[in-house]
């Protein structure tokens, strides 16, 4: 039987599968922050960007089966996430995405696939349209790209649940462990704030991207999935069915067979 964990039981108790260990580790420093990351496999480049308030161990049920697949896999915790400091400016993605510029330069990446999770999607999407050369392509899971693309906040078990584990790393791994509460307000502002991308911008974006989008996603409209995949040129849209925002970590069977024929067409 395939692993589940739909109310996120099992991750806020222990978070994800341990990441493997890594072959490259270290920090990059790059305008304010030193950003944390780690690489495993070889081949082609996939770069995995979390969600916000998380961290690069969230993607633990994907590391594996990418290496599996033969790719170079390459996590990171975002700026002032995880292992990663910042400074006092707001965040931004437009910032977060020169972080991961600064990364790739520092492994000597030329372009890679990028796989983005909520913010860490935004964070890839902009990054394609910037910097186009270096993006082999995004998939781009459970984010938005203006605000009218957000649903009004719930709050749900498993989002509690979601957002105690987060807790629990934050205060394990970051720097500044007693500053919880003033990053989420620090993250909560940019989400309410950023992104701001018209039709043009999306018209603009050059690069092969899936939108993908859950079932029972507890932040993004479906039709604003829809909205993307219509005004990004030659978008697909991807569907997954039965799981929510945290589809990485309740089915990852699930949202690993949506992503690994996606790597590969992009890679051929």
């Amino acid at each position: 039987m395939e692993f589940q964990d739909d109310g996120l039981d099992r991750f806020e108790a222990e978070g994800a599968a341990p990441l493997p260990h890594a072959e490259t580790e270290g920090h990059v420093d790059h305008d304010g922050a030193r950003i944390w990351y780690a690489a495993y496999g070889s081949g082609a480049p996939v770069i995995l960007l979390h969600g916000g308030l998380g961290n690069s161990g969230n993607w633990g049920y994907q590391v594996p089966a990418l290496i599996d697949a033969g790719h170079r896999v390459i996590v990171i915790d975002s700026r002032g996430h995880g292992r990663s400091t910042r400074d006092m400016r707001p965040y931004t993605y437009e910032l977060m995405a020169t972080d991961v510029l600064a990364l790739m330069d520092r492994l000597g990446v030329r372009k890679a696939a990028i796989v983005g999770w909520s913010d860490g999607a935004c964070t890839g999407l902009i990054l394609a349209r910037t910097h186009p050369e270096r993006v082999a392509g995004v998939f781009f899971f459970a984010c938005n790209m203006d605000p009218s693309g957000t649903k009004e906040f719930v709050a749900t078990p498993v989002i509690d649940r979601c957002f105690s584990r987060h807790t629990k790393d934050y205060t394990a791994l970051s720097s500044t462990p007693d500053q919880f509460d003033s990053f989420v307000e620090a993250v909560g502002l940019m989400q309410r704030t950023e992104p701001n991308y018209t039709a043009t911008d999306l018209a603009d974006i050059d690069v092969p991207v899936a939108i993908v989008h859950s079932e029972h996603d507890e932040f993004i409209k479906r039709e604003h999935a829809d909205h993307l995949a219509r005004h990004i040129p030659g978008a697909e849209l991807i569907l997954l069915a039965g799981v929510s925002h945290f589809a990485p970590l309740q089915r990852p069977a699930q949202f690993n067979a949506a992503l690994l024929p996606f790597l590969a067409r992009i890679s051929a």
